[in-house]
Formats: structure tokens, C-alpha cells, sequence
């Protein structure tokens, strides 16, 4: 863990080298990623046959095997316990509300100049969502993923997931059912984005790519964009947590580790103005990691990401670098968050007050979990129904209005070296 200082002569260097960090996986996928993907593209369902035998020790043969079928899911959805089964319900509803919000409004209007003018938003015709079934197995990710698809009003949701060993996970067949998933095909990695956007003879292509991964997920999403559409490029975890001395040590350390727990790349900081706060933090983050089953993960993470940064006023100081290190979530734990609210700018989730943990955005608040990390905030957003949609422009045009703007589009089309754009204005000119 890092400690820091604004005071420190060195603050500066020391804090830039922790934003300027590289936590991606030390390994050279890109060249493995680019073969898998070439050979999905030739070769089709026999290198998923093979990838799916290499990485994840399970057999592909017949469909049984290819599919998991809505029965299957239903069966695991009524098998929950019902305290499960309630939460997964809230969780549903709560996103489901929050995204039938955010469906943007066509536009149809008529100018000053007669001219008509719009644009009509349309959902995609398919959408492949990614859920991890190694370390990562959420059923979190799939509702927040498969539920805007659906709010968006895609027809075709296809889930690709990896089954170690022929394993899936009851929790996350529960939530494809809630979430009214079409297809769930047990296939993994970067072949499986390789099968949504080439199509192989059983998995027909999809236009958008969504969800999270590993090195090799992340990485294929990135060379697959162009062919499909894609949400964003994720890489590890982070927590950014500012925070006075009036919080609960244990409280704060909790929230640093929720992150930490996700992988040893994962990143938790906190930004406090109370050194004696930020020393109870860490003796409680040390006792909380001999506790948590986790704990072997989150303190490879705390220990090589994760710092506690002391600066003399937070807020005047804080939001400055939370800007710079444009963090996946932070957390205001202090008494008035609105103020540092309307000053950070970048953030992919922001979490208000001292009774908001982070935690609770994952599951079941209504803002979409699936955000930008690795300082992409700066000029991305977290996943929304947008990201299943597209939006069409549409104009027309009368004689009248057609005189009055005609005539500057020709000039134009002439200045720009392009005569044939001008003559199919001019020949209606005449």
C-alpha cells in the first residue's frame, strides 16, 4: 500500500506515477487474441470445439452440450431460495426502471427555413452479452447487461458464457431467466466474441458486444470494434473513496476491499484530510483481510495498488484528484456531497453520502455497474440503453426550402472540389 502526502515535497511525481499506473495483465495477449479470433473467423464452430476443450476443459458435442435451453433457467430461477430470489427480483426491477428512464425521445421538427428535420432511435437487431464464469461469475453482470438490451428493445439477446469443466452457475441461469435472455451458449474467451460477430454455423453473428472479462475478453472486444459495435474496453477494478474523519474506519475499510476483492489488478484509494483517520483505516483494512475468504486476493491488490493519500483540506484538494485519476467509482463520504459532486467531473459512478457504499450500486441501486475504468471516465460512460441503440437522422425538403439553403450547398460543393454534389443541387435549381 502506498501512503502519501499533499505536503510531501515529492507529492506530485509520486501521485502522477500512481495515475499514470499500468494495472493491466503483464502478458502479450494481443498476438494470441488476433490468432483465436482468425481462427474462429475460418474455421468456425470446430475452433470453439477446440478452444472450448483447451481453456475450459469441457466437450462440445452435441446441441445439449452447445446450449443451455430458458427450461434450464427457469428451473435454476424457482429452485432459489426465496430470500435470493427476492433480492434478484429487486435488483431486476430496480434496474429495469432506472434504464426505461434513461430511452432517449425521437425528434421531429420543422426549421425556420422550412426545412424538416429529426431523428428516430432504433434498437439493434442483436445483442451478444459476455458473462465470465471463472472468478468472476455474476449474476450482477448479466441483469445489468441483459436488462437495457431488452428496455432498448433488442429482439435477439444472446448470452456467451464459459462452463469450466461443464460447471455453470444456478445464479446467473436465475437471473437469464429474470432478465428474458434468448440464448446461452456455453462457450467462452475471446472465441466466443469471435462466434457473436463472425457467426459460425450455430451462433448466428450479433451488431453489439457488451459485458465484462478478462485480459483476453477486454482485448478481443478492442480488435473485434468495427465489426460490432462494443460498450467499452474494461480493465481492473478501482475504488476511489473520500472520506473525513467522522466516518467509521471499519466502514471505509470495508468499501477499499469490496474492490479489492475482485482481482489482485484491482485499485483502492482513499483521499482523507485526518492522517489519525487514514491510520485507523489501514489497521482495520490489515485486520478485515485475515477475515475475508477473499482475503488472499484483496491484499495481493491492496499491497500492490492500492494507497491512502492525506491532504490538508479535501475540498478544496480532493476533487482536483479525483479528476485526475478519473476513477470507476467514488465514494463522498463526507458531510455535504453535493459540493464535491458538481466538481468532479470525471468518475464513472459516483456515491453520495456516508450510508451509499459502493456495494450497493453493484446489485441493486438501478445505475448500470458495467462503467469505464483505467482513466477512460475522462470521455466514456457506463453502460446504458444507448449502447443498444442507434440513432437515424432524417430530412426533407419542399421547393421553398430547397431555394433558400440549395444555393449555399452548391457554393460549398463547388469550394470543395466536388462538382457532381453540386450539379445534383444546381439541375433542381433549374
Amino acid at each position: 500500500m502506498k501512503s502519501l502526502s499533499s505536503l510531501d515535497p515529492d507529492f506530485e511525481k509520486r501521485f502522477d506515477r500512481l495515475v499514470n499506473a499500468r494495472r493491466e495483465a503483464d502478458k502479450d495477449v494481443a498476438g494470441q487474441v488476433s490468432s483465436i479470433l482468425s481462427a474462429v473467423k475460418s474455421r468456425g464452430d470446430d475452433a470453439l470445439v477446440e478452444y472450448s476443450q483447451r481453456f475450459d476443459g469441457y466437450a462440445l458435442g452435441d446441441e445439449s452440450d452447445w446450449v443451455i435451453t430458458p427450461e434450464r433457467c427457469e428451473q435454476a430461477y424457482g429452485e432459489l431460495d426465496s430470500d435470493l430470489r427476492d433480492a434478484l427480483d429487486l435488483a431486476a426491477s430496480r434496474i429495469r426502471a432506472y434504464h426505461e428512464a434513461q430511452l432517449p425521445q425521437d425528434r421531429d421538427y420543422t426549421d425556420d427555413a422550412g426545412v424538416r428535420l429529426g431523428a428516430i432511435w432504433r434498437p439493434v437487431d442483436a445483442a451478444g452479452l459476455y458473462v465470465p464464469g471463472g472468478r468472476a461469475a455474476y449474476p450482477s453482470s448479466l441483469l445489468m447487461n441483459a436488462i437495457p438490451a431488452k428496455v432498448a428493445g433488442v429482439k435477439r439477446t444472446v448470452v456467451v458464457t464459459p462452463t469450466p469443466k461443464g460447471n455453470s452457475n444456478p445464479l446467473v441461469l436465475a437471473a437469464a431467466h429474470l432478465a428474458g435472455v434468448d440464448e446461452i451458449w456455453r462457450v467462452g474467451g475471446a472465441h466466443a466474441l469471435g462466434a457473436l460477430a463472425y457467426g459460425t454455423d450455430k451462433i448466428k453473428p450479433v451488431d453489439v458486444i457488451t459485458g465484462p472479462g478478462n485480459a483476453y475478453v477486454a482485448e478481443a472486444k478492442r480488435q473485434l470494434y468495427g465489426v460490432v459495435g462494443i460498450d467499452m474496453v474494461a480493465g481492473p477494478s478501482e475504488i476511489l473513496v473520500i472520506a473525513d474523519g467522522k466516518n467509521d474506519p471499519d466502514w471505509i475499510a470495508a468499501d477499499l476491499l469490496s474492490q479489492a476483492e475482485h482481482d489482485p489488478t484491482s485499485q483502492s484509494i482513499l483521499i482523507t484530510d485526518d492522517a489519525g483517520f487514514a491510520a485507523l483505516v489501514e489497521d482495520s483494512v490489515a485486520i478485515q483481510l485475515t477475515q475475508l475468504a477473499t482475503g488472499k486476493v484483496a491484499k495481493a491488490s491492496w499491497d500492490a495498488h492500492g494507497a491512502i493519500i492525506v491532504v490538508n483540506d479535501l475540498e478544496s484538494e480532493a476533487p482536483a484528484l479525483a479528476n485526475r485519476l478519473a476513477a470507476e467509482h467514488v465514494e463522498l463520504a463526507v458531510d455535504d456531497p453535493e459540493v464535491m459532486l458538481k466538481s468532479i467531473r470525471h468518475a464513472g459512478s459516483i456515491f453520495l453520502g456516508r450510508m451509499t457504499p459502493e456495494a450497493v450500486g453493484d446489485y441493486v441501486a438501478g445505475p448500470n455497474h458495467v462503467l469505464p475504468t483505467g482513466r477512460r471516465a475522462r470521455f466514456s460512460s457506463g453502460l446504458s440503453v444507448l449502447d443498444f441503440m442507434k440513432r437515424t437522422s432524417f430530412l426533407g425538403l419542399d421547393e421553398a426550402s430547397f431555394a433558400k439553403i440549395g444555393p449555399a450547398a452548391a457554393t460549398l460543393a463547388h469550394a470543395e472540389g466536388l462538382p457532381a454534389h453540386a450539379k445534383s443541387v444546381e439541375l433542381r435549381r433549374k
